[in-house]
């Protein structure tokens, strides 16, 4: 059979874009749709009548994500990203069919953990391919367009309690499980390393770099100190960000008394619709900006997470659709923008030989920040602190990362050799 040359064609890049975009919908979805679903399945798993217990099984997930990310980077690096994707990909979508299976607290605890395990092998390897694919003038929109599928997967989560309401919770799981299986059949044919990762510079590097230790990287990152800085101010906005992720929709549902199925929908169709919005904007922005000003992915990142401030204050006041609504679009807005650079501000500091390895650390970083406020408010909620006073407190804290941001932050290139 002749093979096409995909990667000689201009077009190709952004077809990249396209085919980890429903990558990342699935990734998230998959994850996603078990926050929406608590009402449905605690009528045959009863731990899940617990605050404490639901926060607990999101949060296993997180740990096991946040652990195994260092590594998945540090791998990324090494070896071909497009098998590492694709093999995340069946393995979680694997598990999410299997999950619709589960009888027990004990199994749905398991299962979630081995999600947690494949999924941390995505986004490290997916956004370092999206920042080589896309150099200079595409980056941030690049990279933003694929976090949108990310906003659509949660949004789509959100449906997860009206298909549990319609077919079951277990055929919900099934289907979602089965999708995500025939989907790495089509990524095996379509997606392509870039060709980036095979050229060098001068005879003898080649093998120089294919006999550096795993762990090189680690140090190499780790000794930047520009990069401490951006670990940090990813950090502190993963509390809300994780918050809004697990928490919204009971948020939506005790502030306004509506049911679990409505709560669901509103709350993450408000964030990802805006979020959506918001990553082509900060993308954008940020790629016309740099030309200008080397800060100016930094200044967009900052204006993104300013938006998300008073969108926590107002969500934790809010007791009304009216204000809930307005809170969520804004959040949703200004994290996009956040979200949008993080990558292309990473590789203003960092080399692109190291910056799975560096993404990765910083996804573990993230994502635990996530697993500790997630059970965090699961308690605080049984012990009878408002799911409200604990979001418009997460919007104080965010004010520390964009200080030291904005401080900082500094590049002399926007592509870092």
């Amino acid at each position: 059979m002749m093979k096409v040359n995909l990667t000689g064609k201009k077009w190709y890049p952004w077809l990249v874009v396209g085919l980890l975009w429903i990558v990342a919908l699935l990734n998230y979805m998959d994850r996603q749709m078990l926050s929406t679903m608590q009402e449905a399945m605690k009528a045959d798993i009863v731990e899940l009548r617990k605050a404490e217990a639901f926060g607990a099984l999101m949060a296993v997930f997180l740990w096991v994500y946040a652990v195994l990310s260092p590594f998945a980077g540090m791998v990324a690096d090494k070896v071909s990203r497009k098998w590492l994707i694709v093999g995340s990909l069946v393995v979680w979508s694997a598990v999410t069919f299997i999950m619709g299976y589960a009888s027990t607290f004990r199994q749905l605890y398991v299962l979630r953990a081995l999600m947690g395990i494949s999924e941390a092998l995505y986004i490290p390897s997916a956004l370092s391919l999206i920042a080589d694919w896309h150099e200079g003038k595409s980056r941030s929109l690049a990279v933003g367009v694929h976090m949108t599928g990310l906003y659509v997967g949660q949004a789509f989560g959100g449906f997860g309690a009206f298909l549990a309401a319609a077919l079951s919770w277990r055929m919900t799981f099934h289907w979602f499980g089965l999708v995500g299986v025939l989907y790495g059949l089509i990524l095996i044919l379509l997606l392509r390393e870039n060709p980036s990762r095979e050229r060098v510079k001068e005879p003898g590097d080649s093998q120089k770099i294919k006999g550096e230790s795993i762990f090189k990287g680690l140090g190499v990152v780790l000794g930047t100190w520009a990069f401490w800085v951006i670990l940090i101010y990813f950090a502190v906005p993963s509390l809300p960000g994780w918050a809004t992720k697990n928490w919204l929709p009971t948020l939506f549902r005790d502030n306004l008394g509506i049911s679990p199925e409505r709560a669901g929908i509103i709350s993450t169709l408000t964030i990802a619709s805006a979020s959506f919005a918001g990553v082509i904007l900060g993308g954008r922005l940020s790629d016309s900006w740099v030309k200008k000003n080397l800060r100016g992915r930094v200044y967009t990142g900052a204006i993104g997470l300013g938006l998300t401030i008073p969108a926590l204050i107002l969500l934790g006041l809010g007791h009304s659709m009216a204000p809930l609504i307005g809170a969520g679009l804004l959040f949703g807005v200004g994290y996009g923008m956040f979200d949008a650079n993080n990558m292309p501000i990473l590789c203003q500091f960092i080399s692109s030989r190291y910056r799975a390895t560096a993404y990765g650390i910083m996804n573990m970083t993230g994502v635990a920040m996530g697993a500790i406020v997630t059970t965090l408010l699961g308690r605080w909620k049984d012990g009878g602190v408002s799911l409200g006073v604990s979001f418009a407190t997460l919007g104080l804290i965010v004010i520390v990362a964009l200080i030291l941001q904005l401080v900082f932050l500094r590049p002399k290139t926007d592509n870092m050799e």
